[in-house]
């Protein structure tokens, strides 16, 4: 790849073309909301039937290709991306709005993203051993599913189609990729650095338009064999009732209300950092975010103005300002949403004790601007206790005891990440093994993950296999068992017309 002039166009069958139906869709700067970046093809049902065409018809010599020689080619995507890391992140920041530096943090954690799985890709073993009856052997081989489409969010635009589509491809499967139509061109590069790094025609297809009206195209085209989706929940039980009419595979990583939980005897000054790394990190829109700080009463007021002290410092701005340390939120729909939440957290009670408006004043009032807002005395009537914001609010529950600061912690129809901060080892088990979430922390911030261990949900955060760890290739195979005897020694496995189960199963 010479240089990011980008196509602005899908890529389908090897080649970058326009949409059939010649519509286009602009993407802005979340930071300068009047300045448009791009105008990308507004795709529809056609132009992801023909990708997924392709796809179908590059499949049977892709899963054939070597494990070797798959792997030389994700490993030249690693020198790809620290080659162009800069740029990468420039793109990055300018559609998404995230400070240059979490950009780059983006960066480096999907090359640990990409290295763990090509490893986890050239270890498709299968098992063998001895049978029951013997004279036979039984053993199974790990196969590719086909076809599938990665349905990608805007919040980390970069980081999440590596950690589908690596393994995705490792496992023998071909793609269509789907960017979100905020982060399109990060989409584009991801594309064309595969490209560049060797992937033959036709293995990966890129698609952009509306997620509503390609729906059907993704997720519901019979020759569709799995779907790996972040996003919302709502989005996320839609693409599952359509995939059920298929029996289409899915992977559904959602939303969060994740908890951070600080009992009496924490270090209150560690808690209130992890506090505010989680809660205003990407201007809070992660989905482990701390939305939700769950503190004990006799250190509460401590704490509290800790954070809000904490919070204070940080300094929205344009991401590519280095002097920033909070970027704007994704766009104008994003920002409206969250302003909503604020106002209803404040008609219903919540005490406000920090932030709580968009910026009106200067240069930065052109952009999506959200101050980092801090909520004290929320309780569980309230839509802020409980509802996913994706922005930077972070509401603050008083409790009395650690028994207390777990059941409120549970109380919540997701189920993502948690965290909690004691030195107490007993009750930092017990909240490990009770905490009803995918990833849970100790005295670490509710937004950590490693590519080794898996990551997904419970409840309405996850559906399907996690990603990531040896979870993020077993989702894009099946596993065939096989029995082999030796021709010249054929008998029949059973000595009687009577059938046993264990020949029949």
């Amino acid at each position: 790849m010479s240089s990011f002039d980008f196509y602005c166009k899908n890529f389908i069958d090897g080649q970058w073309c326009s949409s059939e139906s010649s519509r286009t869709f602009e993407v802005r700067n979340p930071a300068v909301w009047s300045e448009v970046l791009h105008r990308y093809p507004k795709s529809t049902d056609k132009d992801t039937a023909r990708a997924v065409e392709s796809a179908s018809n590059a499949f049977a010599s892709w899963k054939s290709v070597a494990l070797s020689e798959k792997s030389t080619i994700m490993r030249r995507m690693c020198e790809l991306i620290r080659e162009h890391r800069d740029q990468i992140a420039v793109t990055i920041t300018r559609e998404n709005g995230k400070l240059i530096s979490e950009s780059l943090v983006e960066i480096d954690s999907a090359l640990l993203e990409l290295e763990y799985q090509v490893g986890e890709g050239q270890r498709q073993f299968g098992t063998a051993g001895e049978s029951f009856k013997g004279g036979i052997l039984g053993h199974s081989r790990k196969e590719p599913l086909g076809v599938v489409s990665a349905i990608i969010p805007w919040n980390f635009p970069f980081n999440v189609p590596l950690r589908k589509l690596v393994p995705a491809l490792m496992a023998g499967n071909t793609a269509i990729l789907k960017p979100a139509g905020q982060t399109p061109a990060v989409g584009e590069i991801v594309t064309r650095l595969f490209q560049e790094a060797g992937l033959p025609s036709g293995v990966l297809q890129f698609v952009t338009g509306s997620g509503a009206e390609l729906s059907s195209g993704l997720v519901a085209h019979p020759k569709i064999k799995a779907v790996t989706f972040t996003g919302s929940t709502e989005v996320g039980r839609q693409i599952a009732v359509t995939a059920a009419d298929t029996f289409t595979r899915t992977q559904l990583e959602m939303g969060g209300k994740n908890p951070l939980v600080v009992l009496a005897d924490a270090d209150v000054d560690a808690a209130a950092e992890a506090a505010v790394i989680g809660a205003f990190s990407c201007a809070g829109q992660w989905c482990t975010a701390t939305s939700r700080l769950i503190v004990e009463n006799s250190v509460a007021d401590i704490l509290v103005d800790k954070v809000i002290a904490r919070a204070k410092e940080l300094v929205l701005g344009n991401g590519n300002d280095t002097e920033s340390s909070m970027g704007p939120v994704c766009g104008k729909q994003q920002q409206r949403q969250i302003l909503q939440h604020i106002h209803t957290a404040k008609h219903q009670g919540a005490k406000l004790r920090l932030g709580g408006s968009q910026v009106m004043e200067g240069e930065l009032s052109e952009g999506c601007f959200v101050e980092p807002t801090v909520f004290d005395c929320v309780d569980v009537s309230m839509d802020i206790a409980k509802e996913e914001i994706f922005g930077p609010i972070l509401a603050i529950m008083r409790v009395e005891d650690y028994e207390a600061a777990l059941q409120l912690a549970n109380d919540v129809p997701y189920g993502l990440s948690s965290s909690i901060f004691t030195r107490d080892i007993d009750k930092a088990l017990h909240f490990t093994e009770h905490s009803e979430v995918g990833l849970t922390h100790v005295n670490i911030h509710s937004a950590y993950k490693e590519p080794q261990l898996c990551f997904g949900g419970y409840k309405d955060s996850g559906f399907g296999l996690p990603e990531a760890g040896s979870a993020g290739i077993q989702f894009f195979q099946e596993e065939k068992a096989i029995y082999l005897k030796k021709a010249d020694k054929c008998e029949p496995v059973q000595s009687s017309l009577r059938v046993s189960i264990m020949s029949c199963e």
